[in-house]
């Protein structure tokens, strides 16, 4: 039987055959950007050792607003290369992961009282053309109260204006990323703590907490810190080095209701305070509602929605649809800290959210990563081995990005390859076939095998979640604990009881033992 414990086992086994040679690049951080980073370093060709506190995703790119997107809003803050360098990296990610990367359309309602028209529209008309649009449609501006999107919004909103962005599994984003590391022959460790490093000449000698609590030691030529709110923390702490940068920490909280509305299309909502929020359709039959941003002084892993967040999240809707959540509607409520670089402004929401990379060269280099967003960790990682680059002369960054594990499909039509997966597993119902087929892509058939009906996918643990899945999620994507699989691998906690969602944590643990 494949359990936790044995694959656990393993991991110290091959710790101790490593540790004799040298890596090229040690990435501390298992987020997007630590993962982006290390995915695209052994596509480069170098030796890889990716090291992560908890799991994948753990933190802040798991508790995104789950959006690709150029950032409308920061061309207010004159962030033009920032939304450039998004809007092109929509089409990119379109292309790389078709099942875990769609486009979106999002109506914007036009306030009277706030941004004036023409603003908006000149706003829409640079989206339009700073990015090299090729997949995704132009904006156009819509009747209200005509057309059939305007259907929840309040009688007084006349005009509104609707363009494209595009959603993102977030947390599967970074999955896939650690996944093509491994598969280009990088290593890839959870529940695995830098505790300290030191150069030793033209290298890196890491102390390494591992999962069962002993240490170990590697080396490695080059590190990059990519600890996201702990950036500092392991400059100043694990490398004891200086930092002329730094980060502000901004707490960005979301709830999730009852679907407010029918239909595919999200809303773009501005407030009085200058901020915007976003109404998105997810995981069928839901509305996805934020974010806040609120600075945050305490520890990056203690955080959490307030119920101060939660109302304000509601009026600001409320000001916009006809019928308002309610805080008591909330099912679920979830907050992420964004690890902004500070540029010592003293507004949360116009602190930039562009990256800045630092490198301490030193003998042995070590890059920090300072900011970003999820949308531009691609470039990001390719800045960052940009830097690397004169310490590995045999470093050599493809042109392009390979294809994410799971988005080989025939011209990046994840429709046409769910109606083929739906021919081939028509004995199981459409809804899984659908959901496996947008989280696994092209792996699908790697966690339904040869199954043609549910009797052959093991344990159902309730919500369309079997055991086949469970499985696959612990041999292949590093999946340990029940919140692992209800609320970062999948979303299907959001549709179990808490008695469903127990019964698979009791599992887990008697597949441990």
């Amino acid at each position: 039987m494949l359990g936790v414990a044995p694959a656990l086992t393993m991991g110290y086994l091959h710790y101790a055959m490593e540790t004799t040679q040298p890596y090229d690049l040690l990435v501390v951080g298992g987020g997007i950007n630590g993962t982006g980073i290390a995915s695209h370093a052994s596509q480069a060709g170098l030796k890889v050792l990716l090291l992560e506190q908890g799991d994948l995703a753990g933190a802040t790119s798991s508790a995104s607003s789950k959006l690709i997107h150029g950032g409308l809003r920061y061309l207010e803050q004159r962030e033009f290369r920032l939304v450039r360098e998004s809007l092109s990296e929509r089409e990119v990610l379109l292309s790389m992961a078709p099942h875990l990367v769609w486009p979106l359309a999002f109506v914007l309602p036009h306030h009277d009282g706030l941004r004036p028209a023409w603003l908006i529209r000149l706003g829409l008309f640079l989206y339009d053309h700073l990015g090299g649009r090729e997949r995704l449609p132009a904006s156009y501006g819509i009747n209200l109260r005509r057309h059939p999107w305007g259907g929840p919004i309040k009688p007084g909103f006349k005009r509104g204006f609707v363009y494209a962005d595009c959603w993102a599994d977030d947390a599967r984003l970074v999955v896939a990323n650690a996944m093509q590391c491994r598969e280009l022959g990088g290593t890839v460790r959870t529940r695995t703590r830098m505790l300290e490093a030191h150069r030793e000449g033209r290298q890196w000698r890491v102390s390494v907490q591992t999962p069962d609590g002993g240490t170990t030691t590697v080396y490695a030529r080059a590190l990059v810190n990519a600890a996201g709110p702990w950036v500092e923390k392991v400059l100043k702490g694990g490398l004891r080095l200086g930092a002329r940068d730094s980060v502000k920490l901004v707490k960005g909280s979301h709830i999730v209701v009852p679907a407010l509305h029918d239909g595919p299309q999200a809303f773009i909502l501005q407030h009085r305070d200058g901020r915007i929020a976003f109404v998105l359709p997810y995981e069928q039959g839901y509305s996805l509602i934020g974010t806040t941003d609120v600075v945050h002084h305490g520890e990056p892993g203690e955080v959490a929605c307030s119920d101060e967040e939660v109302s304000y999240l509601c009026q600001l809707v409320g000001e916009y649809f006809e019928r308002p959540p309610q805080p008591v509607e909330v099912l679920w409520r979830y907050a992420g800290v964004r690890p902004l670089y500070d540029d010592q402004s003293d507004n949360p929401s116009a602190i930039t959210r562009d990256y800045t990379l630092r490198l301490d060269q030193g003998g042995a280099p070590v890059l920090s990563v300072f900011g970003g967003k999820l949308t531009t960790y691609r470039q990001l990682a390719r800045h960052a081995l940009q830097h690397l680059k004169p310490y590995f002369e045999r470093m050599q960054l493809p042109a392009q990005s390979a294809v994410l594990p799971g988005g080989v499909m025939h011209g990046a039509d994840f429709e046409a390859f769910y109606q083929e997966a739906c021919v081939r597993y028509g004995g199981l119902p459409a809804s899984l076939v659908y959901r496996l087929a947008r989280q696994f892509g092209d792996r699908l058939m790697l966690v339904l095998g040869t199954a043609n009906s549910v009797a052959e996918l093991g344990r159902h643990f309730g919500a369309e979640l079997y055991e086949c899945e469970v499985r696959y999620l612990m041999r292949e994507e590093w999946a340990q604990t029940a919140d692992d699989i209800l609320w970062r691998r999948t979303k299907r906690g959001l549709h179990m009881t808490a008695s469903e969602r127990q019964g698979l944590a009791d599992w887990l643990l008697a597949q441990a033992g």
